[in-house]
């Protein structure tokens, strides 16, 4: 690639890799529902006309042949309508499709959207029994998958034999495929499929695990073992977990650095907290930009006295738990009241559960 910039003309070599998987895009199967869903409900909006008229009226108002609030509003307005009425509505959407019968029990089996990504499930929600769910594989998709392939899935959670003493199986969870020996799981490798593992393959990855698990130290008598996870490498000390900065050599910590990084965790926990209520999931912790209350996951304002003055630091060690309650009552309307409710709303669910079920009925597509 030839680049002229002042006045100097400069050569540079790029690659670009062709018939590759990684860096194109795919449809994926909730990119597919979704789409079906817009064209259901904003059909005029997912037709390749449309984006063409609208640039048309753009051109048309940057030539000053169209008031520009005229065409907003000829497309808004009708459009408001369009999103009110899909609100009040249209039913959720999932996809599925029947691909067959369960030839064990008779029941259908349907591939769809879940929660947690695409599955099939043997039996529906109106039946006396639960029904049955399998994830499928990355290569899957719920609109091409068949009732062999759909079957195969449920032969999870499988079996593989023994080691040390300890069950060995394999299955699929919300976080991929893994292995489970006694009461330890080990993620199987990303492009590996679970049915595809045997016992010396499940033997291997519980191996490395435990030698990557190894301490690589100690700390006041205690283990430190060390590990990468999602915000980067870590140690691990007791409860507490670690970032390992990059000033650090992660490969070969000594002692020394476990004893620094270990000690300078403890000191800023010690100041973390000014008052705990662990079993109300409370405390008031000393943040970044001042002191605030922690509820549950959330990180809410410290309130104010009465008179509208700030507590002060010492002020804040005495602070009984009632007035924090209160504070977190003025920001999170009915916290304390939700488990009242919650046990209220479900002695009433079963009926409530079968007439829901009935109503939202949707008819399936046959393979």
């Amino acid at each position: 690639v030839f680049t002229l910039s002042n006045d100097k003309i400069s050569k540079k070599t790029e690659t670009e890799n062709t018939g590759a998987e990684k860096g194109k895009l795919f449809p994926t199967d909730l990119g597919l529902v979704v789409t079906d869903f817009l064209k259901q409900h904003f059909d005029d909006i997912m037709d390749y006309q449309f984006t063409a008229r609208i640039e048309g009226e753009f051109d048309e108002v940057a030539n000053g042949k169209m008031r520009w609030n005229k065409m907003i509003d000829d497309f808004y307005n009708p459009f408001k309508k369009d999103v009110d009425n899909t609100i009040e509505t249209a039913q959720r959407i999932s996809g599925e499709r029947e691909v067959g019968t369960d030839p064990a029990t008779g029941k259908p089996i349907i591939a769809r959207m879940g929660r947690y990504g695409p599955m099939v499930q043997i039996g529906t929600s109106e039946d006396e029994d639960k029904p049955r769910y399998a994830k499928l594989k990355a290569s899957q998709s719920i609109e091409t998958i068949n009732i062999d392939e759909a079957l195969a899935l449920f032969q999870l959670p499988k079996t593989l034999g023994e080691y040390d003493g300890l069950e060995v199986s394999v299955n699929n969870g919300r976080f991929g495929p893994y292995v489970k020996w006694g009461e330890a799981f080990v993620s199987i490798p990303k492009g590996e499929e679970p049915l595809d593992v045997d016992l010396d393959r499940a033997i291997a990855l519980i191996q490395e695990k435990q030698r990557v698990d190894a301490p690589i130290g100690t700390y006041q008598g205690q283990p430190v073992t060390k590990g990468k996870g999602r915000f980067g490498p870590f140690i691990k000390y007791g409860d507490l977990y670690i970032n390992v900065p990059r000033a650090y050599n992660f490969d070969n910590l000594s002692q020394s650095d476990l004893n620094e990084l270990i000690e300078k965790k403890l000191d800023k926990e010690a100041n973390r907290y000014i008052q705990q209520w662990p079993a109300e999931k409370i405390s008031i912790e000393n943040g970044r930009w001042g002191p605030f209350v922690r509820f549950n996951k959330k990180m809410l304002k410290l309130g104010r006295k009465e008179g509208g003055e700030k507590y002060t630091a010492e002020e804040l060690t005495n602070v009984p738990l009632e007035d924090v309650k209160k504070m977190i009552e003025q920001q999170v309307p009915g916290a304390f009241a939700k488990k009242a409710a919650t046990k209220k709303a479900a002695a009433k669910k079963a009926p409530a559960k079968k007439t829901a079920a009935k109503k939202a009925a949707t008819k399936r597509k046959k393979a």
